[in-house]
């Protein structure tokens, strides 16, 4: 009787490569924040802009997990959960924005004032409210994309261009402050975050036939 790949028990190989991706994914997001929880900086940080800047760090986190679970990189997530598990994780990265503005804007009003009215002196603080307002646009039309009629080529071309945008922003706005996280570990992750992203990007592009 022929068994299905499907009921196989999974191989030592298999479920050391599901771990090994597993380990890589979760060293690489924690050393950033590990980075950022051992900074100097912090010494004379209110708390509550302490949680706006953890929050900025969780949200560039969950920015690389976006294509990787689009990709269907992680071992174990596939297909419908993958899914779900991208919607969820749209969410919380929508939810760590706000929290990161939210903080900052009680930590300082008049300069999240002058972010938002694109004023600020700085270049970080506009390319960070330009990424803000396409990561809440583009959560909105996930949200709506039933009620809109959005077919699945439209949404594409909504959405891909939006993740590049996107993606750029919050790297040169993470890049450009000279905060807890630390040049290394900053450049890591934004470089992994702009491979994944662009891989995802590339793969999701249709196809003419041949």
């Amino acid at each position: 009787m022929w068994t299905s790949s499907f009921n196989r028990p999974e191989t030592r190989a298999a479920r050391h490569r599901k771990w090994l991706a597993w380990g890589a994914l979760v060293i690489v997001l924690a050393v950033p924040l590990g980075v950022a929880a051992a900074s100097p900086l912090l010494a004379w940080r209110q708390p509550i802009y302490i949680i706006g800047g953890f929050a900025g760090i969780v949200g560039l986190c969950l920015m690389l997990v976006q294509p990787l679970l689009a990709l269907g990189a992680l071992p174990g997530l596939s297909g419908a959960t993958a899914r779900r598990a991208h919607r969820v994780t749209g969410h919380a990265l929508v939810a760590a924005i706000v929290l990161h503005v939210a903080a900052l804007w009680i930590t300082s009003p008049p300069d999240m004032l002058d972010a938002l009215a694109f004023a600020a002196p700085t270049l970080f603080s506009t390319l960070g409210v330009m990424a803000m307002w396409l990561v809440l646009a583009t959560g909105a039309l996930a949200l709506l994309r039933k009620r809109l009629r959005l077919s699945p080529r439209r949404w594409r071309r909504l959405h891909l261009p939006a993740v590049v945008a996107i993606v750029g922003l919050s790297v040169g706005h993470a890049v450009l402050i000279q905060g807890t996280m630390g040049w290394w570990s900053k450049l890591a992750l934004s470089g992994l975050l702009i491979a994944a992203a662009l891989t995802a990007v590339w793969r999701s592009l249709p196809r003419s036939p041949r």
